[in-house]
């Protein structure tokens, strides 16, 4: 067991993102534990592609909220390790492709319509993310968690500009 743990640690793995993922959809009240806990283990581990998103009643919507479920919590957890300031949000987008790669932009605005700062821009086939085991979807998270964090501290650490269309006007 030691062992194992060792090996975590020199990944950089600095959390379960399983368990943090699984904790998100229940306290957001998206649902139950018990219900979290088998969504993630259905979506997440398996065959790729995954058969659950690729049905053809509702697509879309069932890619659109797996997405958002995966990212969203990464983004709540750079945003509190950054400590946002006072107004400023963090938000995930998504524009879902049924035929190709999804992409799923976090951005940052400030407070007091300041411009805002694009994160990250991940493309993303929702069909193939389907890891081998937890330390596979762990590492996977923990890089996405890592670069949220440095981007969101850099957006923040930056010194607000006017945009280039109020100089102009």
């Amino acid at each position: 067991m030691a062992k194992k743990a060792l090996c975590v640690k020199k990944a950089g793995i600095t959390r379960n993102w399983i368990a943090y993922l699984c904790e998100a959809l229940v306290t957001s009240g998206v649902m139950p534990t018990w219900e979290a806990a088998t969504y993630l283990t259905e979506n997440l581990f398996g065959e790729s592609p995954n058969p659950r998103l690729l049905g053809t009643s509702n697509a879309y919507e069932v890619t659109a909220q797996f997405l958002h479920r995966l990212y969203q919590p990464l983004a709540e957890a750079a945003a509190r390790e950054v400590s946002l300031p006072h107004g400023a949000m963090v938000h995930v987008f998504a524009d879902i492709s049924l035929t190709g790669k999804s992409a799923v932009l976090v951005v940052y605005f400030p407070e007091g319509g300041q411009p805002h700062h694009l994160l990250m821009l991940d493309a993303a086939k929702a069909w193939d993310l389907v890891f081998q085991d937890s330390d596979t979807f762990n590492r996977w998270a923990e890089d996405r968690f890592r670069l949220l964090k440095s981007a969101l501290t850099a957006a923040i650490g930056k010194p607000s500009r006017q945009p280039l269309l109020a100089e102009v006007s």
